[in-house]
């Protein structure tokens, strides 16, 4: 199935092809504080529509992970592995797809913290 989303403003909007059928609750600090659902997907399955110079990009810890988020309104769509290569994951924020009910979904939590 194809789902679209963006962030608040649009100025970030992408694409994911996939099947949704459950999410990742991470405890580490950054997606505990942003309160993100998570679906992880491969890489190639995450099409970016729109992001001009609009695309930020934070790392911490050990940096192995980019957390994107719109300079413009703040929001956090997706994070994505720094490395490259065929096991790439894309993480993106259910909360930022269109016409997605996170209740009907099933959520594993994750313990970010002490990875």
């Amino acid at each position: 199935m194809l789902y679209k989303g963006s962030c608040h403003c649009g100025k970030v909007a992408f694409e994911i092809e996939g099947e949704l059928d459950g999410v990742i609750r991470c405890n580490c600090s950054i997606c505990a504080r942003k309160a993100a659902l998570l679906w992880a997907v491969p890489h190639d399955k995450l099409t970016l529509i729109a992001w001009g110079d609009d695309l930020g990009r934070y790392t911490f810890g050990d940096a192995k992970i980019a957390h994107r988020f719109c300079r413009s309104c703040g929001l956090h769509p997706f994070a994505e592995d720094v490395d490259e290569g065929a096991e790439r994951s894309a993480y993106i924020n259910i909360n930022c797809i269109d016409d997605v009910d996170p209740s009907t979904l099933s959520i594993f939590d994750f313990d970010g913290r002490s990875a």
